[in-house]
């Protein structure tokens, strides 16, 4: 049945995997039916998380396909932090993320702008009462756009903090890890280097090996706070 070669598929190599998804592209209800059982009977199934993830992201469920994606981040991290397969979560779970930010900003952009218009149909009423003439003051406007183009800021994309990305990708951090020299780096980039490479620091050149490299949990912190309030950072370049 196509539920024993999806469960198979979840534990076959990549290509399997995408030859399922591209085989029944047309019939998403059918994978998240057998994502849902897939994990009834493994729930730390990194792939079929995965693959809920992008069936409801199909059926335009974004807060639901966000959820089951950042799951499956989540055990792909705990299981294989260097994977194909938690990169490949990343950049499914942040085009999702950017989509729900920019909804949620075009929102929030629409409400400001009636709200500005309200307050100075307000303010022209307040100052009609001693100013027979209703005209309100140039710097009162210019008062009013301020506060609201300030209230607009975290929607307003600039850049991304140097210490909140990588020096090798300059990408925002995703799993940040501290060396024993104290730079921290994107924890995929700098095993791969170690493994590429050399067993060596790529900055300060001082040995390193994969057990000295340390979850950065304050920089992963801040990176989650700062999304969280740019949503804008998701966008991949």
């Amino acid at each position: 049945s196509y539920f024993h070669l999806f469960v198979a598929s979840l534990h076959g190599p990549r290509f399997t995997l995408y030859c399922v998804a591209i085989e029944f592209g047309s019939e998403w209800a059918k994978v998240e039916e057998d994502c849902r059982m897939a994990i009834h009977y493994d729930s730390h199934s990194v792939k079929a998380h995965y693959m809920l993830g992008l069936a409801l992201l199909d059926r335009q469920e974004l807060a639901g396909g966000i959820k089951a994606l950042e799951k499956s981040l989540e055990l792909g991290r705990g299981a294989h932090p260097a994977s194909y397969m938690v990169e490949e979560i990343w950049q499914e779970l942040s085009k999702a993320k950017y989509i729900e930010w920019e909804g949620l900003s075009k929102m929030r952009s629409s409400q400001l702008h009636k709200l500005n218009a309200t307050c100075k149909e307000a303010l022209k009423s307040y100052n009609s009462l001693d100013n027979p003439t209703g005209d309100m003051s140039e710097e009162h406007l210019n008062e009013l756009d301020e506060v609201f183009k300030k209230a607009a800021k975290a929607d307003t994309p600039t850049e991304v903090p140097d210490h909140l990305c990588c020096k090798i990708t300059l990408d925002i951090f995703r799993d940040p890890v501290i060396t024993p020299s104290g730079i921290t780096y994107e924890r995929a980039v700098i095993l791969d280097h170690l493994n590429r490479v050399g067993k060596f620091d790529p900055v300060t050149r001082e040995p390193l090996e994969p057990f000295q490299l340390i979850s950065n949990l304050a920089v992963k912190e801040a990176v989650y706070v700062f999304l969280k309030e740019h949503g804008w950072a998701y966008k991949i370049r």
